[in-house]
């Protein structure tokens, strides 16, 4: 007994098992969460150390070649990367895909612990954190005021903003940007230490050990049980300039005559702008399987409720939603994939004529497509752009089986069988074709589960997502299908109206079918040409199509990272950033751009002569033009800064917080002074002959052996020049160095000296 008579037999057991499909479906609709795209970032561990007063060679040498050493006996390394800045070092570890982040950190601590022990006493204890891309803000408020000071709006944050957005369901961390802490600033005089034989370790000696809060025991009584505590004696600038710090001679000598002493900024050297006004950031990290819709709801809504209560001339602002490009793109997926389903039972109806037989594949169809959420609860995927696209694919296919089915039991009681005899032997006739249909669907999109790389991470969700969806399919088709057909299908009588016309159109389809298909058999040569001009076209237009891991498009926020000189200072830094803050503002007056925001210094260390941009434009039906179109006016009116670096690029999908390069070209070797005088040359030329389609050489330091040159590949395509012919011409600069391999987007060029 096959499945369908089985069904038509026991019409409760199909009913029941389709509404389990659909329970099921809708339970793990509800336990997955909702992003972007898949999860394709591959594991990135850093660590992180602090060595103190250290210039960059000496980092280098005692820091991080000793934990590189140490890092290179570890398994599943793809690459590692290494910055040495003034007292600072930087490495980051690449695995290979499929690398379990957690068990990469954890054999990244163990082999820095070893090499502790050959590190300077000096150095910070080493920092190892995962990067990972959900450790990054979704959301940025940004919290101002007319009458507090920054250092004041820091503290209010603190203490009343900030625990309230960490407690939203969904997010792991909050982040806080252009924040000064109050601190206890003591600026030393040099020649009053001279003056009295006293050295900066003298006084730090005495913050030391008088500066201290130490447990002050407890009181016992027979009624009750008290714990003491000695309050600190030094709390305000006039208690630390009354300190002691040295005995000399017989006269007390107190920090005030040696120092003057402020309540500050801990770090003052910080700016976080929006709109031209300083501001206090507050970044929301999301949980990793978080919803991001959901958390920007709850965010927003707990927003509103910290407003009601703010001081007067404070304001907390929106400044940035990732999440709002998410939410308009799955709308659109949602919005297509119900007019796909309506599409598919519109054209069934035409075809069969017939209400009752189209109401079969209108239920089939959302079955499916439910249940194909349980199938990716269970794999442990998401749901997102791509899935949901592979469901919109999947809307023709699921319906074919029904189809098929569907038609014979029509066909058989149109020939004069009962409705229940025409639903049994209908199904059980096509049974076999049904499976052999299933069979060799599944079979085309297995192959994309074991796809390398990004791309595989990318289609192995829509090659699951398909091959769950078609086998739902066919178990549907054998069960409910005839099972329904039995109840609702009726013989069919002449057609009118609209399917009358529909059967005229297809009658005569079928006429001229029968004509070309009686001149191709009598003159079967005439067809090998046809099909060879097919396919030599296809292949013409194949190697002229440009080819691209993400097209370029319009998400609605911009990246911009800028670099000051050599060397540069913060002042330096922060007069150039008011130019380009300057800039921006124009578009924001002209309604192009809603925020920019201006942050200083940039990310990962990078110093004080380095900032970053984070545009929102407005939204995309408020403004005449394209993203890309406003970013390239940008870039062209940032070149024009002298003494600064600055390149701005529209968001990429796959590249994480920053723009990401499509190109990338990595210059290395061991003698820094020549290799910066090289990568100046290369630069110089390979910017004078690019013909624009070469925007941007950056990163390069003395003290970091890499520059990387990014290369729009877009521009490039639109001039009809090749990834070959760009690394020819840089080949040609680079005159007896070789260029190593070259892999799209987020490789590189290994240009090795």
């Amino acid at each position: 007994m096959t499945l369908s008579s089985l069904a038509v037999k026991r019409p409760v057991m199909a009913a029941v098992f389709s509404a389990l499909i659909v329970l099921f479906g809708i339970l793990g609709f509800q336990s997955l969460p909702l992003r972007e795209l898949p999860d394709v970032d591959r594991p990135v561990v850093s660590v992180i150390v602090t060595y103190r007063g250290a210039n960059a060679e000496v980092v280098e040498n005692r820091v991080t070649q000793v934990i590189e050493d140490a890092l290179s006996g570890i398994a599943g390394v793809d690459e590692i990367i290494s910055a040495s800045r003034d007292g600072r070092s930087n490495i980051d570890i690449t695995f290979s895909m499929g690398r379990d982040i957690d068990a990469a950190a954890n054999d990244v601590r163990g082999a820095v612990e070893r090499a502790r022990e050959s590190l300077p006493d000096e150095v910070n204890p080493p920092l190892v954190r995962k990067q990972e891309a959900d450790a990054r803000p979704i959301i940025w408020f940004a919290l101002s005021s007319d009458r507090l000071t920054i250092e004041e709006l820091t503290d209010f944050n603190e203490r009343y903003v900030r625990d309230r957005f960490a407690v939203i369901d969904g997010v792991s961390q909050v982040l806080t940007g252009g924040n000064l802490r109050y601190a206890i600033r003591i600026w030393l005089d040099p020649a009053a230490l001279a003056a009295r034989e006293l050295t900066v370790s003298d006084i730090e000696s005495a913050l030391r050990s008088r500066n201290v809060e130490l447990p002050g025991g407890f009181v016992e009584t027979p009624e009750s049980d008290l714990t003491v505590r000695i309050l600190r004696s030094y709390a305000s600038p006039q208690d630390f300039e009354r300190m002691p710090v040295a005995n000399v001679g017989g006269t007390v000598i107190r920090l005030g005559e040696l120092a003057d002493v402020e309540l500050s900024a801990l770090e003052p050297r910080n700016v976080f702008r929006g709109n031209g006004v300083s501001q206090v950031g507050i970044g929301l990290v999301r949980q990793s399987q978080a919803n991001d819709l959901a958390l920007s709801r709850a965010a927003n809504e707990e927003a509103e409720r910290i407003r009601a209560v703010l001081p007067d001339g404070m304001e907390l602002t929106l400044s940035s939603d990732n999440t709002i490009f998410v939410a308009e793109s799955i709308r659109e997926v949602w919005t297509t994939l119900l007019i796909a389903a309506f599409l598919v039972v519109a054209v069934i109806w035409l075809f069969l004529g017939s209400f009752r037989a189209a109401a079969i594949p209108a239920i089939v169809v959302p079955v499916c497509l439910t249940g194909t959420f349980a199938v990716l609860a269970a794999f442990g995927y998401s749901i997102n752009i791509v899935t949901l696209l592979a469901l919109v694919l999947c809307i023709g296919l699921v319906v074919d089986d029904s189809i098929v089915v569907l038609e014979n039991i029509q066909r058989r009681a149109d020939l004069g069988e009962p409705p229940m005899l025409a639903a049994l032997r209908g199904g059980n006739q096509v049974f076999f074709a049904v499976v052999a249909t299933t069979a060799v669907l599944v079979s085309v999109f297995v192959p994309l589960i074991f796809l390398p790389g990004v791309t595989g991470r990318i289609f192995i969700e829509l090659a699951v997502t398909m091959c769950g969806a078609v086998i739902l399919s066919s178990l549907v088709a054998l069960t409910l299908s005839p099972m329904m057909a039995s109840k609702l299908i009726r013989p069919g009588g002449e057609a009118t109206g609209l399917n009358r016309r529909v059967n005229d159109v297809l009658d005569g389809a079928k006429l001229h079918y029968r004509r070309s298909l009686d001149v191709v058999l009598r003159r079967p040569l005439l067809v090998l040409p046809l099909v060879l001009a097919a396919v030599l076209g296809a292949l013409f237009f194949f190697a002229r199509l440009p080819g691209e891991l993400t097209p370029a498009e319009d998400r609605g926020s911009f990246f911009a990272s800028f670099t000051a000189q050599e060397g540069a200072g913060f002042d330096y830094t922060r007069a150039q950033a008011d130019q380009v803050e300057a800039i921006l503002m124009e578009y924001v007056e002209a309604g192009e751009i809603e925020r920019a925001i201006i942050r200083i210094p940039g990310f990962g260390g990078s110093g004080f002569g380095s900032g970053v941009v984070f545009g929102t434009m407005t939204h995309w039906n408020e403004r005449r033009r394209n993203g890309p179109a406003v970013v390239a006016e940008i870039n062209a009116r940032l070149a024009e800064i002298p003494g600064l670096r600055a390149f701005a690029t529209m968001r990429s999908t796959l590249a994480g917080e920053g723009a990401g390069s499509d190109l990338e070209f990595i210059l290395s070797g061991d003698d820094y002074a020549e290799l910066g005088a090289f990568a100046d040359d290369l630069v110089a030329e390979a910017m004078a002959s690019n013909r624009g389609f070469l925007q941007l050489a950056s990163d390069y330091r003395p003290t970091s052996p890499r520059l990387v040159v990014d290369v729009d590949i877009d521009r490039a395509a639109e001039l009809g020049v090749t990834d070959e012919q760009v690394a020819r011409t840089l080949e040609t600069h680079l005159g007896s160095r070789r260029v190593g391999q070259f892999i799209d987007r987020g490789e590189a060029y290994d240009v090795v000296l």
